[in-house]
């Protein structure tokens, strides 16, 4: 694959941990999803340091001191749904103050092509970081067109985080729109014949939520 400037790929130990556990099927529901609570916010930290920040005065038990802190609504979180929203809570305990907007978009299963069935968006949204999430990032089609519907609203900045994505769909985001950070922590090998990103961890849909 090659190499774009707007595209981080984690090598961590620990993120690669806990994917090997959440791709096994045997995982059961609950521990997916706690999974990917912990590998999201291990994600976090790497891709919002340099998030925008204030000074404030504190008040110690001894004397008064000058602190940074994370400014106000520094932070959007947007999930793509429905899988996104695993996926929430992983950058939620680092910003429990950031709103959360939605993007519902479901994939043709003959085109693979994506399409719309809903958004709602915080209202001065253009004035924070937003951050889409979605587990995989497979052929690239529901990324770019949420980045779209983004941008259409006004998102100055937007940072991308998966957990899992495909060669192709990282270049395809990643061309489309070269100003959008991509967090990916694992990269794979590529999609089959039915545009699932293989070896992969299935459907994170359905491991997360129980459904088939």
């Amino acid at each position: 694959m090659k190499n774009f400037d707007n595209v981080t790929i984690f090598d961590h130990p620990l993120i690669q941990h806990k994917v090997a556990i959440l791709r096994d099927e045997k995982t059961s529901m609950k521990e997916f999803r706690e999974l990917v609570e912990e590998i999201t916010k291990l994600m976090v930290f790497e891709a919002f340091k340099d998030v925008p920040t204030k000074t404030v005065t504190v008040k110690t038990p001894l004397e008064e001191t000058t602190q940074t802190m994370v400014a106000d609504d520094a932070v959007t979180i947007i999930p793509i749904l429905r899988a996104g929203l695993g996926m929430v809570n992983g950058v939620h305990s680092l910003f429990p103050t950031a709103r959360v907007g939605h993007i519902g978009l479901y994939r043709d299963e003959e085109t693979l092509e994506p399409h719309e069935y809903y958004c709602k968006l915080p209202d001065g949204i253009e004035n924070s970081i937003a951050i889409l999430l979605d587990p995989m990032l497979a052929t690239g089609g529901s990324a770019v067109a949420a980045i779209d519907f983004l941008k259409k609203r006004g998102c100055k900045e937007i940072r991308l985080m998966n957990i899992i994505g495909a060669p192709v769909g990282i270049e395809v985001v990643a061309k489309a729109h070269p100003d959008v950070r991509i967090y990916i922590s694992t990269l794979d090998r590529e999609l089959n014949e039915n545009g699932y990103i293989v070896p992969g961890l299935g459907d994170a849909g359905d491991r997360l939520f129980g459904t088939k």
